[in-house]
């Protein structure tokens, strides 16, 4: 493999995971503020374990006696260029509500706004499309067919759980929502 499919997997990973970073700093600081008690659902954790295991699978070819075609390593450059799209609006419209479990701050808003307006989840957005370019570079299409089903099923378990989170809180105002906005496809409810 080319030393600078390297580097582009380098890249978009280091650019996408900076705001997360950033945020946990920050949330950190704000919890440190905010009194009160954060409701969790920690069964939200198999869904993060699974989509983490959806990252080794593409791992698990000799990618380095691989060599990708000029259309996959532009496909993935897209890919990863909405990666990083999305977690770096994301984060920020969440604010000190970032987490990364599946719980509810006691002051929590339900936010709609910036990357929220495309999708309900654009944090799992620039999770699938990290996986899809880096699965474009590393993997045969087998093993990243085999890494997007395991990965939307634990995406799916946290989909749920956080959703059924907000519309306890929020009732018909997240309904409406959920109603309008996908989950973390866009244009695919």
């Amino acid at each position: 493999m080319a030393v600078y499919i390297y580097g582009i997997i380098a890249a978009g990973w280091l650019i996408w995971f900076s705001p997360f970073v950033l945020a946990q700093w920050k949330a950190k600081r704000a919890a440190q503020a905010t009194r009160g008690s954060v409701q969790i659902d920690p069964r939200a954790r198999w869904g993060m374990l699974l989509q983490a295991l959806s990252y080794g699978i593409l791992w698990q070819n000799p990618f380095w006696t691989r060599s990708p075609r000029m259309w996959q390593v532009a496909l993935s450059f897209l890919c990863l260029s909405l990666a990083c799209l999305f977690s770096w609006t994301a984060t920020p419209s969440l604010g000190p509500q970032w987490r990364l479990d599946a719980g509810l701050n006691p002051d929590h808003e339900l936010v709609t706004s910036g990357p929220y307006r495309v999708v309900r989840h654009p944090i799992y957005a620039s999770m699938l499309c990290l996986l899809l370019g880096m699965g474009l570079l590393v993997a045969p299409f087998a093993l990243l067919l085999l890494a997007t089903g395991v990965f939307v099923a634990g995406t799916e378990i946290r989909v749920r759980i956080e959703d059924r989170l907000l519309a306890g809180r929020f009732g018909d105002l997240f309904a409406n929502y959920r109603r309008k906005v996908p989950a973390y496809v866009p244009f695919i409810r």
